[in-house]
């Protein structure tokens, strides 16, 4: 589950452009950010977290190397989808956080993805779990959260970040992140993009479906807050297939069992 927690950042200058043309988000919404502005917010919310081990225990990427190559190398591949329409421009950092009682990941601004190992170690097959990234790399891509801060916020509460350094209320913009809660369109839209990029890779198009038919039999009858509560996994699971149908992806499930179960093993 996400947490709000108390940020207490240096001023950032955010770069906010006023035409109309830079006003529309990328995921159709109003967005009052430009690219390089979900960057460096995504860049401040990971130092937090990174500085911050009690609540978010992140794996050591040198000790945990095997874990975090295998995670980057799933990344890479969506990226390689040519459908990630910031593939380039964003960072596309991976975490892995270890806890294996929360079923949660997220994907900040500008491409800062971390990972619970309780996610990981709920999945049976890989596929299911590159689905989930397809989908959280879809809220980064179609910039979702800052949409969200736009709506939340508002136009002009959001401009005196741009008068003096009101470091309280940047502290108070990056901190929501955490607990931002996507529109149903956002979450539509996201599952939509993880089929359309997974369709261009050799995974099965429909993994985040089977993610949600794994909570389904688990009986969990809303899914984990990272994915909202809205719509049902029922809906979400024939929308999934029913997009993935319409655009003749593959949806065989053939990556190596071995090899996710040996990544899964990796992790402490």
């Amino acid at each position: 589950m996400r947490k709000s927690i108390l940020f207490l950042l240096p001023a950032l200058a955010i770069s906010i452009t006023l035409t109309w043309s830079a006003c529309k988000g990328d995921g159709g919404g109003v967005n009052i950010f430009s690219v390089e502005d979900d960057k460096m917010l995504g860049m401040q919310l990971r130092d937090e977290i990174l500085a911050n081990p009690q609540e978010f225990p992140v794996l050591n990427e040198a000790q945990y190397a095997s874990a975090y190559n295998y995670l980057d190398g799933i990344v890479d591949d969506i990226l390689a989808s040519g459908e990630v329409r910031y593939a380039d421009e964003f960072d596309w950092e991976t975490r892995i956080i270890d806890n294996d009682t929360v079923l949660n990941a997220f994907a900040a601004p500008g491409g800062y993805i971390f990972v619970y190992t309780g996610l990981i170690k709920f999945l049976d097959e890989k596929d299911d779990f590159v689905g989930v990234m397809g989908h959280e790399m879809a809220h980064a891509d179609r910039r979702h959260s800052t949409q969200q801060l736009t709506q939340a916020y508002g136009v002009a509460v959001l401009l005196e970040l741009l008068v003096g350094n009101n470091e309280n209320l940047l502290a108070d913009v990056v901190g929501s992140l955490l607990t931002l809660k996507f529109s149903r369109d956002d979450e539509a839209e996201a599952d939509e993009y993880s089929v359309i990029y997974l369709c261009e890779t050799e995974y099965a198009a429909n993994g985040a479906a089977s993610f949600f038919e794994a909570l389904l039999n688990m009986g969990v009858s809303t899914p984990p807050q990272f994915l909202s509560t809205h719509p049902s996994p029922d809906n979400r699971v024939t929308d999934i297939n029913a997009e993935a149908d319409s655009r003749g992806c593959d949806t065989a499930f053939d990556s190596n069992d071995q090899e996710w179960e040996a990544f899964k093993a990796s992790l402490p």
